[in-house]
């Protein structure tokens, strides 16, 4: 019997106190509009809050033109903040707080997305994108940095309780964290303390925003890359307690890299039928069907399937630790939040069922036992979402019979 949860109590992250214990994690919707909010976006959050969620997470907005991987993506700039506070209100009136994840893709993306070579720590091609990259100049790298204070500048004035800064998952901080990726030979590469400059100077400029402000800051991290070469337990341990003491709030713990190891994040296949589908017809689509299950091998899925590594983090760092990858019922919940991790971070059960933490608390109050997702970790959603928007493919009506094979 799972009743008297710390999963349905109050909880703080820095400045902000929660409802509950539980946070829509952050995951690319793909509902933007000319890469601002539209009405796609404000419906889905709206109903995540009515849900019953502790904190909806607006995902990867990028704090630069020159972030942007998809044209479906917010961009934040000064235009789009009446869109944003029409949001944040609309999330706040049904209870929840509102957070926002922000970050720069660094070589994941292209010239017509992006409006310039994309750059990164280092110059080089990336086979995932396709393109050409080209390393920062110092100069801009000091100005990325104000970058990141200016968007949390903007996060605020749209109503934003919290920001989470994107340094995983093989986006421009990350790039510059990886030995694999970075080969600098200036004080931004090379020693591990080098290559966590930029992220250590991000990190403070966002801060002195913040805490201004009074919001609260949190940071998506790797615990590992998922590949070797990439980067390990070791030193991302190092890198929690550098955030720590930088003042982060909280910190969300992940892994993978979307250039070498995609689904390590996710688990299990990527539906390439699905994902070629809904591309447009180019070149792209055509490598994609061809070598698409070697360029993304699948990665065994099972419920809880970062929360190893997560216990060496709570035994490096006292800040609060959000918990997600493969959270999909009350028991393994449970399981988290006895293991000392205070927030649990979830995606696909809330693109699957948006009212799930409410069918989670009823089922406690009338004292049933545990309950579990529907969703299927069949990841059409994410297939979807390079695309068009990232929706349940039990929520879609006629696909096409040559995809429905993925999801038996």
């Amino acid at each position: 019997m799972l009743r008297n949860s710390l999963l349905f109590t109050p909880a703080s992250i820095g400045p902000l106190t929660l409802r509950n214990r539980t946070i829509r994690a952050a995951a690319f919707e793909g509902m933007c509009i000319d890469n601002g909010p539209s009405q796609a976006l404000f419906n889905y959050h709206t109903a995540v809050a009515a849900g019953g969620v502790g904190m909806t997470t607006v995902a990867y907005a990028a704090i630069a033109r020159s972030g942007l991987s998809f044209p479906t993506q917010l961009w934040m700039r000064p235009d789009i903040v009446p869109g944003l506070r029409h949001l944040t209100d609309g999330i706040h009136k049904e209870g929840a707080a509102a957070s926002i994840q922000m970050g720069h893709c660094g070589n994941m993306s292209h010239r017509k997305i992006c409006g310039c070579m994309p750059v990164s720590a280092s110059s080089g091609f990336n086979m995932y994108s396709p393109t050409f990259v080209r390393a920062m100049k110092k100069t801009e790298i000091l100005q990325m940095v104000k970058d990141f204070g200016k968007a949390t500048e903007l996060a605020r004035e749209s109503g934003f309780d919290a920001v989470e800064i994107h340094a995983g998952h093989g986006y421009l901080l990350s790039q510059f964290m990886s030995q694999w990726l970075n080969r600098r030979k200036d004080e931004y590469g090379g020693s591990f303390e080098n290559r966590l400059r930029f992220t250590s100077q991000a990190i403070e400029e966002v801060m002195e925003v913040a805490t201004r402000h009074n919001i609260a800051v949190l940071v998506k991290m790797n615990m590992r890359d998922g590949f070797r070469g990439g980067m390990e337990l070791d030193e991302s341990l190092e890198v929690a307690r550098l955030l720590e003491k930088l003042g982060v709030n909280a910190l969300v713990l992940s892994g993978g890299y979307v250039s070498r190891a995609p689904m390590y994040v996710m688990r299990g296949a990527m539906p390439i039928r699905t994902l070629t589908y809904y591309m447009p017809w180019n070149y792209v689509k055509v490598g994609v069907r061809l070598v698409g299950r070697l360029m993304i091998p699948s990665v065994p899925f099972k419920e809880g399937y970062f929360l190893e590594d997560a216990r060496e983090f709570r035994k490096a760092v006292k800040i609060p630790l959000v918990c997600l990858g493969g959270l999909f019922s009350r028991c393994i919940m449970e399981q988290a939040l006895q293991d000392g991790f205070e927030f649990i971070g979830m995606a696909r059960p809330l693109i699957n069922d948006p009212a799930f933490v409410n069918k989670m608390k009823k089922a406690e109050e009338e004292g049933n036992g545990d309950v579990r997702s529907g969703c299927k970790h069949a990841n059409y959603c994410i297939g979807r979402m390079y695309s068009l928007d990232m929706v349940c493919h039990q929520h879609v009506k006629n696909i096409p019979k040559r995809l429905l094979d993925e999801f038996k």
